[in-house]
């Protein structure tokens, strides 16, 4: 079977992902995270527009702050991210075309799986190939769908311990991880020949986890929540601080569609929800306070400089299950080369990553 770095060169296995997590997601934190031997994700979010200042900015950091050009064999070695039931494919093609990201993550399309169809396909038409397909799926009817309609490089197995947004019912990556690989391994073939690889995601977020995920089936897996607590992360300063405090987070956090309501964000397919840590938004949402005065209340909270994080805060804070295991701020870098070492040493008895 064909390995993932065989795709990503740079990288070291387990492959360790930083999640595209929109709005703090940015190049500083994918290229940290892939310079680290990891592969970092930059979030295109919600729209596409901006995608090849994005793109720009990881070439220069990635060369030390030199602008350079890349020849049509280089592939940008980070990632992106797209919300595609909201972003634009053919605003966002002419940057792919251009810097050629090593990966694109495809996620919650507007009306079903074949809407990622020709995302797939122009993606891999102006990249030659060279840009991968990730696919993120949360159900194991939903990786089989994906399977035969996109033939997807990579499909990230989301479990309902993530952070953020994810499908609303689903299983962990306890149980997901080794039912799709079973299916995938008897059901689907990709029209090439080559091995769909797994990536897990939800609530993974140390070494511990990424070897459990390996040894149901993963060649790799997605930090999100991690990686909240890192100075390259564009967040908060009292969002970071309630990463570190939380704790028993299947306990303290919460899935619920009030979080994008009361933002004003608004299009989301209806199977999806986010998981963030419960607050007052979420306690009065519970008691019946009114869509509008919520809303109101949390503009509000917005102008406090800051202070509005908490418990008693309005302000969301999306983070996983996982979140209580977060309990320091850490260089991206650090995070990727800790969580990967623990990994290996469980995995393979040496406190050393593997070129398998």
């Amino acid at each position: 079977m064909t390995t993932i770095s065989y795709d990503y060169p740079w990288t070291a296995s387990p492959l360790i992902v930083s999640a595209p997590m929109a709005r703090v997601a940015k190049p500083k934190l994918a290229v940290a995270v892939s310079k680290a031997q990891g592969l970092g994700f930059i979030a295109a979010g919600y729209t596409s527009e901006h995608l090849e200042e994005l793109l720009q900015e990881a070439t220069e950091l990635l060369s030390g702050g030199k602008t350079t050009s890349l020849d049509e064999s280089t592939v940008l070695p980070v990632g992106v991210g797209f919300i595609t039931w909201s972003a634009s494919l053919q605003t966002a093609i002419p940057a792919i075309k251009k810097y050629r990201p090593c990966a694109v993550w495809l996620f919650a399309p507007s009306t079903g799986h074949q809407d990622l169809v020709p995302w797939a396909t122009e993606i891999r038409a102006v990249t030659s190939h060279k840009t991968k397909i990730w696919v993120q799926i949360g159900s194991v009817a939903d990786a089989i769908q994906v399977a035969r309609i996109v033939a997807p490089d990579v499909l990230v197995v989301q479990g309902s311990d993530a952070g953020g947004h994810s499908q609303a019912r689903g299983a962990s990556v306890v149980t997901l991880i080794p039912e799709v690989a079973d299916k995938l391994g008897t059901e689907i073939h990709r029209p090439d020949g080559k091995s769909m690889q797994l990536i897990a995601a939800g609530g993974i977020c140390d070494g511990r986890g990424v070897a459990a995920a390996v040894n149901l089936g993963a060649q790799g897996c997605v930090l999100g929540t991690r990686f909240l607590a890192s100075p390259e992360s564009l967040i908060a300063q009292g969002y970071q601080d309630e990463i570190l405090r939380a704790s028993d987070g299947g306990v303290t956090t919460v899935r619920t569609t009030i979080y994008d309501t009361v933002r004003d964000i608004h299009g989301w397919p209806e199977k999806y929800d986010g998981r963030g840590l419960i607050n007052q938004t979420y306690m009065d949402h519970m008691r019946g306070l009114p869509e509008d005065e919520n809303r109101e209340l949390y503009l509000q909270a917005m102008e406090e400089d800051g202070q509005g994080y908490g418990p008693k805060g309005r302000l969301t804070t999306y983070a996983g299950t996982g979140v209580g295991l977060v309990n320091r701020v850490m260089a991206a870098s650090d995070i990727v080369t800790s969580v990967r070492n623990l990994a290996c040493e469980l995995l393979y008895g040496r406190n050393k990553a593997s070129r398998l």
